[in-house]
């Protein structure tokens, strides 16, 4: 098995239907097939060996699409830029990965300065620009007629994954052809099911980047035939009138954006319950937040659980295991579902297996596990730590004696106050059952009496009058003494990273400056 395999297969079965679409135009499965090996094969004509790595600078579109496929069945390694991130973690990015080729769109902002600026020895734009020296359409046109690409080891490389290290400075996690073809199967056989089963066609709608977690449902979707329809940064409400209008049945989305959905009332969130699955990742979500999301926009909830390091997904928490949740078990829903298939967890506490229900840090190996870090040897922030086929992932948790995995939050993020531990996961779940709250984040600040002391800040739904003493007093009825916030801020919105989770390194910096002003 092959992606090359995947997308031809799906070109002889689905050929005249339309396999992707965006707001400027759509491709049938027939001709994404045929532009996909054209590319795949035309990139040499530029200089872009086999093996080479690539930088793309694309919104979500038919492009990044079709280009993310090519460079996959080329045998190229693609390294996606996140378009909201900006110019300088797009430079420290290049500038570790070394790149042969540049794929960018002129119309992010700020793509065209970087593009002028780039090391890479072809420039590739997505779209006519000066600052290129040849289009995607060009490159395709040129490439010759009838010639298919090698297809690849499926040891080699086909992507580097970036994300922050502890300084800041973008670490890129290498995906292996094993580790997508692993997604691949675990998505379709745990997190679809039997989804893709109704009497309307399957349409999936690509709300989140296509570069993240939304991508993970590319191939499942081009294999199964489904149309898929990708917006570029949209709104929520904006989302829901795409749902509607494109006959949507399945999407992926980050808890925050779930939660922003529970501030429409039931009337506007209509369409929404159309949706034959929708998909949440990337962070935890509130179990409160899951009970209204099950009853007011969908009962056809699935949980999947990854990293960067480890292709997602790990865990599943299927649909059938929310229904459990909301009827009979809650402790179900603050878990994220039992292991794929092939995939090994264990909890490890000083380098020893603990029994179920302790805590450790969860280990994983299996095909989904990144062979490692790419310049691993020249970085000491990498924060995650390969051992012989084992990931040791730096966030705790625990399996349950049910089978199912609870994570209570990263090492790094632990806060000790008073001697004992406290994860501040059990705490913002606590704080987000108050009737009104929506998004929270606790963390632990330096104290000098407790070591550190608990804070946390809070957003609330748009019809809420609940206030900071309220809050606290509602913490300190639910939560045990050394459990509790000193403090509770309310504000308008919490810090977010360009995916969409909690900026806990800006939550920081908030707290710091919304206590500071507090004590004067």
């Amino acid at each position: 098995m092959s992606i090359a395999n995947v997308v031809r297969d799906a070109a002889d079965k689905y050929g005249p239907s339309v396999a992707v679409e965006d707001n400027e135009r759509s491709l049938t499965f027939s001709e994404l097939s045929d532009r996909v090996h054209q590319l795949a094969v035309g990139l040499d004509n530029f200089g872009v060996s086999r093996g080479g790595t690539v930088l793309v600078l694309l919104p979500n579109s038919v492009a990044s699409v079709e280009v993310d496929l090519a460079l996959t069945v080329g045998g190229y390694v693609r390294v996606a830029l996140n378009p909201r991130v900006g110019e300088r973690d797009w430079a420290r990015i290049e500038q570790d990965c070394a790149p042969r080729a540049l794929i960018f769109d002129p119309r992010v902002e700020g793509a065209a300065d970087f593009a002028s600026r780039s090391t890479a020895k072809a420039v590739i734009a997505a779209h006519h620009s000066n600052n290129a020296r040849t289009t995607l359409e060009e490159v395709i046109a040129d490439a010759p007629v009838g010639v298919s690409p090698r297809t690849p080891d499926p040891a080699s490389l086909c992507a580097l994954h970036y994300s922050s290290g502890t300084t800041g400075v973008p670490k890129g996690a290498q995906r292996s052809h094993t580790n997508r073809l692993a997604s691949l199967r675990a998505m379709r056989e745990h997190v679809l099911e039997d989804s893709l089963d109704g009497p309307e066609p399957s349409v999936f709608i690509h709300a989140g980047p296509v570069i993240h977690t939304s991508g993970l449902f590319v191939l499942p979707f081009l294999e199964a035939g489904g149309r898929q329809v990708l917006l570029d940064h949209p709104r929520p409400e904006d989302m829901i009138d795409a749902i509607e209008t494109h006959g949507g049945t399945h999407t992926a989305l980050v808890p925050t954006v779930v939660a922003r959905l529970l501030d429409f009332d039931d009337v506007q969130l209509g369409p929404m319950r159309r949706l034959r699955m929708l998909a949440y990742a990337g962070a935890p979500m509130p179990v409160e937040h899951l009970r209204q999301a099950y009853h007011r926009i969908t009962p056809n909830l699935v949980q999947y659980y990854g990293m960067v390091e480890a292709i997602p997904p790990l865990t599943v928490l299927s649909a059938a295991d929310h229904r459990r949740g909301v009827a009979e078990d809650a402790d179900v829903l603050s878990s994220v579902g039992k292991p794929c298939e092939g995939v090994e967890i264990e909890f490890r506490d000083s380098g020893q297996t603990v029994p179920d229900g302790l805590i450790g840090e969860l280990v994983v190996s299996g095909p989904s596990v990144s062979p490692g870090y790419h310049n691993a040897e020249t970085r000491t922030d990498l924060g995650k730590s390969h051992d012989k086929g084992l990931l040791h992932s730096g966030d705790l948790g625990f399996r349950a004696t049910n089978g199912y995995v609870h994570l209570t939050g990263r090492s790094k993020d632990m806060i000790i106050t008073g001697g004992y531990n406290v994860y501040p996961r059990e705490v913002e779940e606590e704080i987000s059952a108050i009737p009104g709250i929506n998004d929270v984040v606790v963390i632990g600040l330096p104290d000098p009496l407790w070591g550190q002391r608990i804070v946390a800040a809070y957003t609330v739904e748009s019809t809420s009058t609940i206030d900071e003493p309220s809050a606290l007093a509602e913490c300190r009825r639910r939560l045990p003494d050394f459990k509790r916030p000193k403090s509770v801020h309310h504000v308008d919105e919490l810090p977010l990273t360009p995916l969409g989770k909690i900026d806990r390194v800006g939550a920081t910096r908030l707290l710091e400056q919304l206590t500071q002003k507090a004590t004067g």
